[in-house]
């Protein structure tokens, strides 16, 4: 698919322009998986290290996140969802977008090489340019499993925080990297159902577009099964203790049923869409509760 022309004449942005490029509310969850990874490692980081290696995570996402808004203002100008960002609102010049992402970018990756290791360094690179690169720039407007590959970006926080602390890689990490890896699918369709007509409109081949809301709906509830593995895995590994382990199989059941009440639903428009609604916002919850029980569980063994 061949990106549409986008102009718009920009009027000058102001620092808040600037924040919303970032996508705060994404980051917040970035920010958040990443501060566990960090907490859960075995080892005890300096606290100002520690304040550094999330600050460049931060860092990190919202360049990436300016980077998406940069290479995608003329698809954010056809979605209702969208339209509003800086870019396709004409605040901002696509110039200083561009400057911005690159800029907080790689100033996240050099700060966090400086003031923690080179591999959490490499990582967070990794995974900036794996967001900005493979799913913004590639597999947004050519397949419908656009998310599946492309949410691994968003599953790197996790590790990176550990990488941060530790300086290796372990199987915990990884595990809490499968998890928001198999989460995103089940978040995003869920979303990509109600506000399919603004992608249909842009032209991005998500898969209620693609395949359908029956479809879509089948793959959500899939998805959760593997996913609730993954989040529950840690406790009979010997990783976590029971407080999370038990955490996590209830929040993962909760998941579970509100999925089948997606899967039962036969609603086409929006406003029929409320299970959908529901195991969206679900979602975040679920990430944040069993990312911080696995924190307190950490700190309870310890």
């Amino acid at each position: 698919m061949t990106t549409r022309t986008f102009t718009a004449v920009a009027l000058p942005a102001d620092w808040r322009d600037f924040v919303a490029l970032t996508k705060p509310r994404v980051m917040s969850l970035v920010v958040f998986t990443g501060l566990c990874g960090l907490l859960a490692a075995p080892v005890s980081i300096h606290p100002i290290l520690a304040f550094t290696a999330i600050l460049c995570i931060a860092l990190g996402a919202g360049g990436a996140a300016a980077l998406n808004q940069w290479y995608e203002a003329d698809l954010d100008a056809l979605m209702k969802r969208t339209a509003g960002r800086p870019l396709p609102a004409g605040r901002m010049e696509r110039q200083s977008a561009l400057h911005f992402g690159v800029g907080l970018s790689a100033f996240s990756v050099l700060l966090m090489g400086v003031a923690t290791n080179w591999l959490a360094a490499a990582t967070l690179a990794v995974s900036i340019l794996f967001y900005v690169l493979v799913y913004t720039v590639w597999l947004k407007r050519i397949t419908a499993q656009n998310i599946v590959i492309g949410g691994a970006a968003g599953a790197f926080p996790p590790v990176i925080g550990w990488v941060a602390a530790t300086g290796d890689v372990s199987l915990l990490p990884l595990l809490l990297f499968a998890l928001i890896f198999l989460w995103t699918p089940p978040h995003f369709w869920a979303l990509s159902l109600f506000v399919r007509s603004d992608y249909a409109a842009a032209g991005v081949p998500m898969l209620p577009v693609i395949s359908g809301p029956r479809v879509t709906r089948q793959q959500i509830a899939l998805y959760t099964l593997p996913m609730s593995a993954a989040a529950v895995a840690p406790w009979p590994l010997g990783l976590a203790g029971a407080l999370y382990g038990i955490s996590a199989a209830a929040l993962s059941l909760a998941f579970i049923l509100l999925a089948l009440r997606v899967l039962s639903n036969r609603a086409t428009e929006p406003s029929g869409m409320k299970p959908e609604k529901r195991l969206f916002a679900y979602s975040i919850f679920y990430l944040f509760a069993v990312f911080g029980a696995l924190v307190l569980d950490r700190w309870l063994i310890a």
